[in-house]
């Protein structure tokens, strides 16, 4: 279950550096995946999306994760993080996941995540 809300002031929770990632072996749980409608804005989810148990991200919830690469629905999805994506006007960094050994260029990456990146400014950083 993703975590929701905001950090309360009497609850002390370490903020998981996303970039910490890179070049690691992760374990996706997918709570969105290929092919779900969004709960609350009803797009369509092209890729699967999830989070990264027991990390916490600066909204407050877990640390988020796009798993490129696999074109049907997933539970869970272990592969490795070859980039971060930095909203610049979001404090949400989300992880790019794939299978391990696979590349893939930021065009690529730009192209499969554009559905919901396109409202945000970001960058992709790399290890």
């Amino acid at each position: 279950m993703r975590y929701g809300g905001t950090c309360s002031a009497s609850i002390l929770m370490e903020i998981t550096d996303s970039k910490t990632f890179l070049g690691q072996t992760v374990r996706v749980k997918i709570d969105r995946p290929f092919g779900s409608k969004h709960p609350r804005f009803g797009y369509v989810y092209p890729v699967n999306y999830g989070y990264i148990s027991n990390t916490i991200s600066a909204d407050g919830g877990g640390l988020d994760a796009y798993v490129l690469g696999v074109s049907e629905p997933l539970e869970e999805f272990e592969g490795e993080c070859i980039a971060v994506i930095h909203r610049i006007d979001d404090n949400d960094d989300k992880l790019i996941v794939v299978s391990k050994g696979k590349k893939i260029s930021d065009e690529e990456i730009n192209e499969q995540i554009y559905f919901q990146e396109q409202y945000f400014q970001s960058k992709i950083i790399r290890k």
